[in-house]
């Protein structure tokens, strides 16, 4: 990160300033929970990022190392997108989002499934979810 986006030393601070907008968030969760790694599969999503908006946060996230861009294996117009183990030690909070959720607000039945698995044996859950987030790194 550079200093200049530093606001101060605090730890948590310092992360808001990598992934703390509501955007970066959703575009980590696509790579986490969903098939989604290019620039138009982010647009696709139901929240509706704007595509300035959405440039600037894939660049900060890549500054930051939390996300990297690969050669489309079928088309040299497309980059992919995918986490680096930084954006991947990132589960464990996404899944702490997921259960806080899931108490409070209804949860659609595809996700829920997703949250189940993970409460009925959070550790277990994200061990396999990161060894599958990192097969895709490559």
């Amino acid at each position: 990160m550079s200093q200049s986006r530093k606001r101060s030393e605090c730890p948590i601070s310092c992360s808001l300033d990598i992934w703390g907008d509501k955007w970066s968030l959703l575009i980590i969760r696509d790579l986490m929970f969903t098939d989604k790694c290019t620039y138009g599969d982010f647009l696709k999503s139901p929240e509706g990022i704007a595509t300035n908006i959405l440039a600037s946060r894939l660049h900060i996230l890549e500054e930051n190392e939390v996300i990297k861009k690969l050669d489309h294996p079928d088309s040299k117009a497309k980059i992919l997108y995918r986490l680096t183990q930084k954006g991947i030690d990132l589960l464990p909070i996404l899944v702490e989002i997921h259960l806080w959720a899931d108490k409070y607000f209804v949860i659609p039945d595809e996700i829920k499934t997703t949250i189940e698995a993970g409460k009925k044996d959070k550790e277990r859950f994200i061990k396999f979810m990161s060894k599958e987030l990192r097969k895709k790194m490559a």
